[in-house]
């Protein structure tokens, strides 16, 4: 199956505000809404509303932090919204990062790998309707069963960059997920998943004809996440450490306006889909065609409407 997601809720639209749109979006030709969590809504409440307005679309979370929740409302939060959804919701899980972690959730970021697995062995036998007691390297849970486990339970991706998180994400999950990378990176992505592993990415959509603004926007986000340091390692494992050697020197003298300077047209325009709506359409299947399974449009803001956008972007229109 062709699938084709997007990201909700979209920027600037209230969360009410939404439902025509998601209503439509199977029409549309999407496939599927994923949901993210930083520091505005949460991952569950989006797509909670989404499994009642548009009944058709598979529903994902990318991703849940496996620190935020405590092990037992982790898995009760999938489970409501799996038992909302069934067979239609999708558990996208990962480490996210010391910012998220500690400075906003005042919880301790350590052995991210670890607390990963840890997590997703842990959401396997609950969400399966066991009743867990057991000793995890990183956390440790007794006599813990859920009230309403789900029927089915909900597939569950692992958050991955690295061959490390992707080989477990290959080997204990359902499939990976992943973000901030080119048409070309996920050939050496899916090489460490192997071919039949489901593989979705976040995709960063600029949808404009303005090159100077697109690629403007495209700096400052590329400067803010890619100097962290997990994606630092991902990004010189898929080649851009020398090219981006001169962003993260400016960014560790303090210099942010430099270090968005230094960053090369080319590196924007691999990691920022950025063009008229067909050609984003277009570069958004390269993803696809190099090996992705389910792209993920994130939108980004334009000024223009965006629900107008959404409906542009739509492979329908293609």
């Amino acid at each position: 199956m062709k699938r084709w997601g997007i990201t909700i809720p979209l920027t600037g639209v209230p969360l009410a505000a939404h439902r025509e749109l998601i209503e439509r979006l199977p029409a549309l030709g999407y496939t599927d809404a994923w949901s993210a969590e930083t520091a505005g809504t949460d991952a569950f409440s989006p797509l909670l509303l989404a499994a009642q307005w548009a009944p058709e679309l598979r529903l994902g979370t990318a991703i849940v932090p496996v620190y935020t929740r405590g092990p037992g409302l982790l898995a009760m939060s999938a489970a409501t919204l799996a038992e909302a959804a069934p067979g239609r919701f999708v558990l996208g899980i990962g480490a996210s990062s010391p910012v998220i972690v500690q400075n906003w959730n005042a919880t301790e970021f350590a052995k991210p790998f670890a607390r990963t697995r840890d997590t997703l062995r842990f959401l396997r036998a609950a969400l399966a309707g066991e009743k867990v007691t057991a000793e995890y390297e990183t956390f440790s849970v007794s006599r813990f069963r859920l009230e309403r486990a789900p029927e089915p339970a909900p597939p569950i991706m692992l958050a991955a960059l690295r061959p490390g998180m992707l080989k477990l994400a290959a080997t204990e999950a359902d499939g990976a997920i992943t973000n901030w990378l080119s048409p070309s990176d996920v050939r050496q992505v899916r090489a460490e998943v192997g071919p039949d592993t489901e593989l979705a990415a976040r995709i960063f959509v600029c949808p404009t004809t303005d090159r100077d603004a697109a690629r403007g926007l495209g700096r400052m986000m590329i400067s803010s996440y890619l100097t962290v340091p997990v994606y630092a390692a991902f990004h010189e494992w898929l080649g851009r450490g020398e090219v981006l050697a001169p962003m993260h020197e400016a960014w560790r003298a303090g210099d942010r306006k430099r270090a968005n300077e230094v960053i090369p047209d080319e590196v924007v325009d691999d990691l920022i889909v950025h063009g008229s709506p067909a050609e984003c359409r277009e570069k958004v299947q390269s993803y696809v065609d190099n090996g992705l399974t389910t792209p993920v449009i994130a939108l980004l803001p334009t000024g223009e409407d965006p629900v107008r956008q959404v409906e542009a972007l739509a492979p329908a229109r293609g």
